[in-house]
């Protein structure tokens, strides 16, 4: 089986039940304060760049660094690119 399907047909681990019976006032929020204008002052809205379908060859370690950041490392991958283009562009 490959990595692919197994993503696919894998069961979640969420406890769908437990989740449906909790209310939004159970929610413990200490570590994500509200936010102020002031924290907003400098937020850049960015809308995604439409992506193209590309097929790279990237070395082992490379990809399994990013990979284990977790979800996402695709999109983080293609965040280092882009930063390295902004910086080399000036």
């Amino acid at each position: 089986m490959n990595a692919k399907y197994m993503k696919h047909t894998a069961k979640s681990k969420t406890n769908w039940e437990k989740l449906n019976q909790t209310n939004d006032r159970s929610i413990n929020y200490t570590d994500s304060p509200a936010t102020t204008e002031d924290f907003w002052k400098d937020a850049e809205l960015v809308i995604p760049a439409h992506k193209i379908h590309l097929s790279l060859r990237l070395d082992d370690d490379i990809v399994e660094f990013f990979k284990k950041k977790g979800h996402g490392y695709q999109t983080r991958i293609n965040a280092v690119l882009k930063s390295y283009v902004r910086a080399h562009s000036r």
